[in-house]
């Protein structure tokens, strides 16, 4: 786990689940993730494309940053696998970067260009 985490480990109460996880409480679990350049989370930014989970507990990841050269990738990707991780029954994380289709604000939720707009940026 990189010094660089935002996330500290104590914060992140384990999350009950009946048995393994779903993608719905996957993608619950990560809006605890924010990328540090934007107030957001990764969630509402749209930057998380798919999310499988296995029978065995592995969760899969497929996601995006807001550029290719974006300096917190490490970061961000081990955020993401702690904010799994509390996730009860699941038994490892894989996060897949992905570049294609690029991330534009379009993809972001409702509720993301809300608080984009709170922080003053025109979205």
């Amino acid at each position: 786990m990189s010094e660089e985490t935002a996330i500290s480990p104590s914060s992140l109460p384990v999350i009950a689940t009946s048995g393994i996880p779903t993608p719905e409480q996957a993608l619950e679990a990560m809006k605890v993730v924010k990328d540090p350049e934007i107030p957001v989370n990764i969630v509402d930014l749209g930057l998380v494309y798919k999310v499988d989970v296995s029978e065995d507990g592995v969760i899969d990841v497929e996601m995006t940053l807001t550029s290719v050269g974006c300096p917190v990738q490490d970061m961000i990707r081990a955020d993401v696998e702690l904010a799994l991780m509390r996730l009860e029954g699941t038994k490892a994380v894989n996060v897949d970067f992905v570049w294609t289709p690029p991330w534009i604000p379009g993809k972001m939720s409702e509720d993301g260009k809300r608080q984009m707009r709170m922080f003053g940026f025109n979205i």
